[in-house]
């Protein structure tokens, strides 16, 4: 009898776990008008605490009962809760949130218009273009560089930098059939995309420095100078042991199939890269940050790719305590001369603590005496974050690429393997001083984020830019030659109360300037200084090297793309013809590919003065 009684009791206990358990409940979600599908979405059950979200055709299923209140939830839209009824389907349908969609777009016009968003499609001159409900993406303003005056201002410094992340993300702009954002071109980045062929430092030293002086294309009147370093070549086996740490971004935002999977398609590629002696941990960050995988050897390949395979999006996006965690698992696994470094992958969206840009500048400047460098891989569209993103980079001894498709992530990770993520040279400075003799005007193409006082130059304080093994960095300065009258560099009236030098106070010796670069080595804090004399020796343009001749077609390009006030006589055909004839061995393609995409472009921008 009691052994009746028992197994009656067992079955009731079972049946009410199954009844705990609840039923699938199933449903979709629309954007409310347009009965346009969301993916990605958040659907929290409030009774069981347990989140789903939706698939690429907006379908989410999860376990309920009748009467669970679920929260819906997508950035972009108004939050709603749903009660869950005895049988049906669920239809959802979420109202975009008028309060997000405040924006500065750039749409066939050659200014940005202001608009109030409150729907997600836009009509402008009888074209309709699709504004998504994620179209958030912020860029830091660009104030483009002047000419300056020689006699005024002799001295031009800058960090030197190395990120690629403009031309990528503008690459991904263009293919989609839309002008960028001005503020999205940094003409420096876009140059600095190409690898060019440069002597590698022979004596010892990391950086080499090269310059070429010919004509500026767009205005033949004026002079070209362009600047470039070298840094050293090191064989993969002689590098330092790394210490690794993935950081990766787990939030509802990176749901998409060009986030989280191409981001662990990208890691998995660098894991490929890893030897035995380095090592691998693994943060993520959604509403908190958590450790995923301990610092892990490089042999257990298997292991690190399969904590990488486990990774799933959903929740907020708490970044800044993410980044701490990093680093703070960086720094226990602290490799003395050893490459020490954060690899952080995110649309850079944080909504949860601090997440301003000045917040991120503050948090990155606390961190980056630790001796960690950071490289940052921003994937997404939509609520792209790249001014974050950069200023992680530039204060944080850090790199930042921008990964559109799995091609670019190759590119970043296998090909420039060890520029990307073992620095060789740190806090680069450039400084320029200019013979006034020679020079009347000169500006700095592009740099606008990294420009530098003339007392940051000796100052070791004051960071420069990194550069990698194998990496080079180009500059390119305009310059007006002394005696030429030309509009574009303006006049002011002569002073009343005090001379105004001449160009005699220059020295007519030769020489049309003089640079300087000072760099530390990665884990020393004194900077080393070097130097090279610019003469006056113009060369033709078409008797120079073909690297400057296709530079010199990239920033053309972007300067079109920014709607320079110094564009002067830039043209689509004339780059994409010196391009061409530029293109030079081009074996992974990459500069043919930027010849089809500045056609694409001329064709686009045609297609905005109904040309």
């Amino acid at each position: 009898m009691k052994k009746i009684q028992l197994v009656i009791t067992l079955c009731a206990i079972l049946l009410g776990v199954g009844t705990s358990f609840g039923r699938d409940i199933q449903g979709q979600i629309f954007q409310s008008g347009s009965k346009q599908v969301i993916a990605g979405a958040s659907v929290l059950n409030k009774r069981t605490n347990v989140t789903k979200h939706t698939d690429q055709n907006g379908q989410f299923t999860i376990q309920g009962e009748t009467g669970d209140l679920l929260w819906i939830s997508m950035v972009g839209y108004k939050a709603k809760e749903v009660k869950v009824k005895k049988d049906g389907r669920l239809e959802i349908s979420l109202v975009l949130d008028d309060l997000l969609m405040d924006e500065v777009i750039a749409c066939y016009s050659t200014q940005p218009i202001q608009l109030k968003m409150s729907t997600s499609n836009l009509k402008i001159r009888g074209m309709v273009r699709s504004m998504a409900p994620t179209s958030q993406e912020s860029y830091a303003k660009i104030s483009e560089n002047k000419f300056q005056n020689p006699l005024k201002e002799p001295l031009s410094t800058f960090a030197a930098d190395v990120d690629a992340a403009s031309y990528s993300n503008v690459r991904r702009m263009l293919k989609a059939g839309t002008l960028p954002n001005p503020d999205a071109v940094r003409v420096e980045e876009m140059i600095n995309y190409f690898q060019y062929e440069l002597k590698s430092p022979t004596n010892g030293d990391p950086v080499a420095i090269h310059t070429e002086y010919t004509q500026a294309p767009w205005n033949t009147e004026h002079r070209l100078l362009r600047i470039a370093l070298k840094a050293k070549d090191i064989p993969k086996d002689k590098l330092p042991a790394s210490n690794f740490v993935f950081l990766i971004d787990v939030s509802g935002s990176m749901f998409e199939a060009n986030k989280l999977p191409l981001v662990k398609s990208s890691l998995k590629m660098l894991v490929d890269q890893l030897r035995d002696q380095d090592r691998v941990a693994i943060v993520t960050y959604a509403g908190s940050a958590d450790v995923k995988l301990q610092s892990t050897a490089g042999n257990e390949k298997m292991k690190i790719k399969d904590a990488i395979d486990a990774l799933d999006a959903g929740g907020s996006t708490a970044g800044a305590a993410g980044i701490l965690k990093a680093y703070q698992i960086a720094r226990e696994h602290f490799i003395k001369n050893g490459n020490n470094r954060i690899v952080m992958a995110t649309d850079g969206d944080f909504n949860v603590g601090a997440s301003s840009d000045e917040d991120m500048e503050t948090l990155i400047e606390k961190q980056r005496e630790s001796g960690i460098h950071i490289s940052l891989l921003g994937y997404g569209m939509g609520n792209y974050k790249d001014s974050k993103m950069e200023i992680l980079a530039d204060k944080g001894h850090g790199n930042y690429a921008y990964i559109d498709n799995i091609s670019e992530a190759r590119k970043a990770i296998i090909n420039e393997f060890g520029g990307t993520l073992f620095t060789v040279a740190k806090d680069v400075k450039i400084q320029v001083e200019f013979n006034p003799a020679y020079v009347q005007a000169y500006r700095l193409v592009g740099y606008e984020n990294r420009l530098l006082e003339a007392e940051d130059f000796n100052n070791d304080t004051k960071i420069g830019g990194d550069m990698g093994v194998g990496h080079s960095v180009t500059a390119l300065y305009e310059i007006v030659p002394t005696g030429t009258r030309s509009a574009i560099i303006g006049s002011v009236d002569p002073l009343k109360y005090q001379k105004v030098p001449t160009p005699e106070a220059g020295r007519r010796i030769g020489e049309v300037a003089t640079v300087k670069f000072r760099y530390k080595d990665p884990n020393t804090d004194t900077s080393k200084l070097k130097q090279a004399l610019v003469n006056d020796d113009v060369q033709a343009l078409e008797k120079t090297s073909t690297d400057l001749r296709f530079a010199t077609a990239v920033a053309e390009f972007g300067m079109l793309l920014r709607n320079s006030e110094f564009r002067q006589k830039s043209s689509f055909p004339a780059l994409i013809a010196r391009a061409r004839v530029a293109k030079g061995d081009d074996r992974e393609g990459y500069r043919m590919e930027f010849i089809r995409l500045a056609e694409d472009a001329e064709a686009l921008w045609k297609a905005q003065r109904g040309e």
